[in-house]
């Protein structure tokens, strides 16, 4: 009778190596993205900040007549 009770316990039951390699390889890559996503938008952020402060500096550019078109032949 004992063997047909469902023991409910709150822990979860041991993974085997190959599932805890798996996890440990899937959370060290998820860090490695993170950071690299970080990093990408603190640079775009940087660049965005120093391409704002040099347009800002800048007079505008003359605007270039619009260009006629040929007639067709």
């Amino acid at each position: 009778m004992a063997s047909s009770i469902i023991q409910a316990t709150p822990f979860l039951p041991a993974q085997n190596k190959a599932e805890a390699k798996g996890d440990m390889t899937t959370r060290v890559a998820n860090s490695i993205l993170g950071a690299e996503v970080a990093a990408r938008e603190a640079k775009t952020a940087r660049l965005r900040a120093a391409r704002l402060a040099m347009e800002a500096t800048q007079e505008p550019a003359p605007a270039k007549p619009a260009r006629r078109k040929k007639p067709a032949t």
